[in-house]
Formats: structure tokens, sequence, C-alpha cells
């Protein structure tokens, strides 16, 4: 299995509904998000998928988050904008476009900090 793996970010604000603490508060992270696709065949030039291609891919999911406060779309209407569904957002709408392209395996990983991060896949 080939796994390729592209990294974007995005800057939003989000606050936590039913939640103790600072996050109940708005604040704002600069998220890191990764893209994580396996392959078990090669084209013809060799090539999984172009890098290019997975770079698009990302970068068309979450452009929709970006320099938004998260709360207000209505993805987050019925559901908390937490590092962990958004991973799960994230994973489901590259999963969609990924397959097409023959990916077998599909991960994302989102970092709201330097040292928290989710990380979503299906098994």
């Amino acid at each position: 299995m080939f796994y390729l793996r592209v990294r974007d970010d995005f800057a939003a604000a989000h606050y936590l509904r039913g939640y103790k603490g600072k996050c109940e508060a708005l604040h704002g992270h600069n998220w890191k998000v990764e893209l994580e696709a396996g392959f078990d065949r090669l084209d013809e030039t060799g090539l999984a998928i172009d890098y290019k291609d997975l770079k698009r891919i990302l970068k068309e999911v979450i452009e929709k988050f970006d320099h938004t406060e998260l709360n207000r779309l209505e993805l987050f209407f019925s559901k908390n904008p937490t590092t962990e569904n958004i991973a799960m957002i994230i994973y489901s709408e590259s999963k969609k476009r990924l397959l097409e392209s023959g990916a077998k395996k599909i991960a994302v990983t989102i970092w709201e900090s330097d040292d928290s991060c989710c990380r979503y896949e299906e098994d």
C-alpha cells in the first residue's frame, strides 16, 4: 500500500456549547490539517495520485472553514465544532472525492495546537 499525505491549514473561531471551561467562550485556532490516502496501485507513470490533486482536494474541502466563526456554519448548527467533528467532516468530504481516484484508505489528522490533535479514519 502506498500512503501519500498532504498538509494545509485554516484559521477559524469557535466556541463549545454545553462545555464548562475556557472553550465555552469564543476563541480561535490555526488548525493544521493532514489528509492521507492509501493506494494499492500506481498509474502508468508510477504515481498513486498526483500530489497537486491531493492538495487541491484538501484545499477545496477546508476552504469553507477558513476565517469563519465555525458555529455559524450550518454544519455546526446541531453539533459542536470540536476538532473531532471537524476531522470527521473533512474525512467524509475528502472520501467522496478520493474513492473516485482509487484510494483504498483515507485518514485525516487535524491539529488545533502544536501539541493536540485528532486523527479520524473509518475501520
